[in-house]
């Protein structure tokens, strides 16, 4: 059975029901689709990541670690 007639059959069948019958084939329909969507897990922030490996970070030491890396990068103006 082709899409096209699978559709049809879907409506046919869906007119003969009565409104409330309409009503419970819609909210199955709509389980389908749900049960269906893939689940999206929320992404942990880089923070919640590494939380577990007991690290602190002073402002100095990335400060340090900044001043460090951009000290090698060409500059125009050198």
């Amino acid at each position: 059975m082709t899409a096209l007639q699978m559709e049809k059959e879907l409506l046919a069948r869906w007119h003969a029901l009565p409104r409330e019958k309409q009503q419970t084939a819609l909210d199955f329909v709509q389980f389908l689709d749900a049960e269906a969507a893939p689940v999206v897990r929320p992404l942990e922030s880089a923070l919640g990541l590494c939380a577990d490996l007991n690290l602190s970070l002073e402002a100095e030491e990335i400060d340090e670690a900044r001043r460090e890396a951009w000290s090698r990068f060409p500059r125009e103006d050198c």
